[in-house]
């Protein structure tokens, strides 16, 4: 399994950061290799992808999603992909912003690009793009403030 986290701090107001990050349709104008998120009710994504001239589609459920805190999300079907982005008031006007993503690499050229920490500056480079975009508005395009609450797992956790 491949892993990465990165930071960045926006000029905006947590919940201005907060609420853009929950408009997934976006995630185009800012995240290189997404072609395009479609949500499909309140917790569930259908994800189309190109990274690396590999092209893929998957099924993807929020699983925990508090304002101006936290969302989480983890695939359902085929490729294991899984993410949460916190979010951490610095002051009224800036904020951090925290994403860490979690994913099996498939094949040869994925995990080279892991271990070779490429992900890690795409990572780094989407959430720069996510500054510009936020920080140029000012303002988010909408939100979504429901609360998802992350369920127990086997050990009651």
């Amino acid at each position: 399994m491949a892993s990465v986290t990165k930071s960045i701090d926006v000029d905006v107001p947590i919940t201005v950061a907060y609420n853009q990050w929950t408009q997934f349709e976006e995630f185009p104008r800012f995240m290189s290799g997404i072609e395009s998120i479609s949500q499909q009710g309140d917790t569930h994504l259908f994800w189309k992808v190109k990274i690396g001239g590999v092209e893929r589609e998957f099924e993807a459920e929020i699983v925990e999603q508090h304002p101006d805190e936290r969302v989480a999300w983890k695939s359902t079907d085929g490729t294991t992909h899984a993410g949460a982005v916190s979010f951490y008031r610095i002051d009224d006007a800036k904020t951090r912003v925290t994403v860490q993503i979690d994913w099996a690499p498939e094949g040869f050229v994925e995990a080279a690009g892991a271990l070779l920490g490429v992900d890690g500056i795409q990572v780094s480079h989407d959430l720069g793009k996510f500054k510009e975009l936020i920080e140029a508005s000012g303002t988010e395009d909408g939100g979504w403030r429901g609360n998802v609450e992350r369920e127990a797992d086997a050990t009651g956790r």
